[in-house]
């Protein structure tokens, strides 16, 4: 079984927010931004909208610095999750978030991120711009780093070309 992802894409978001809404509504139960696990960022108040959410890191700096281990890597969807029978909420994984997609619920009294939806993301199903996808990793194009390293290999097959080698 392959990893899928969530993925985004700022050039199609509009700043909608209706991921946003989708997302409270299924992980608390009410319309309201600020509980969403998807941020949408303004930048630079431009109309240039960036998604954003937790990316599920290799190196999780939230699973880190929890000082009871209530953050772990669940493998079955390739996530980060919460065991909140240990979480004692002291929010030291909101700000180890390098991407600030960690976020606390001050009515509940606890520390929230994405879940990816059990696998089967809320956002990406109410995205109507399409700017959010849930893929297998293996299917994500890196098509500007692919270039790169093909400029650089003809390069240095050039380089190479050119100086005798030394045995």
């Amino acid at each position: 079984m392959s990893t899928r992802v969530l993925v985004a894409d700022p050039k199609k978001c509009t700043g909608c927010k209706l991921c946003q809404i989708a997302c409270s509504i299924k992980q608390s139960g009410v319309s309201n931004p600020a509980r969403s696990r998807i941020r949408i960022i303004d930048w630079n108040n431009q109309g240039n909208f960036l998604p954003v959410s937790c990316q599920q890191c290799e190196d999780a700096p939230c699973m880190a610095a929890c000082p009871r281990e209530a953050i772990y890597r669940d493998h079955s969807l390739a996530r980060i999750a919460i065991d909140f029978e240990r979480c004692i909420s002291c929010k030291l994984c909101v700000s180890a978030c390098p991407f600030g997609a960690m976020g606390f619920d001050a009515e509940r009294q606890k520390v929230f991120k994405c879940n990816l939806c059990d696998g089967d993301p809320q956002c990406v199903r109410f995205c109507y711009p399409e700017s959010l996808d849930f893929v297998d990793e293996c299917t994500i194009q890196y098509a500007r780093a692919r270039r790169s390293a093909l400029r650089a290999s003809v390069t240095r097959r050039a380089d190479k070309d050119k100086c005798p080698s030394v045995s």
